[in-house]
């Protein structure tokens, strides 16, 4: 599991990382979710890696 943190404003950002912003439940800064770790995820994270911090969460 990850738990994906909004740390960066989405103001000024691309559309796309918008929608993968909203697409992952993230709408303003420190907004966080925690979502299982597969290939989407990883490609999401890294569409937004300059706006998000990822921690690894065991349950």
């Amino acid at each position: 599991m990850k738990k994906v943190t909004l740390v960066k404003s989405l103001i000024a950002t691309k559309p796309n990382q918008r929608a993968t912003a909203k697409s992952l439940g993230l709408r303003k800064i420190g907004d966080f979710a925690v979502l299982a770790d597969d290939a989407v995820l990883a490609g999401k994270i890294k569409v937004l890696a300059h706006l998000v911090a990822v921690e690894t969460v065991n349950d």
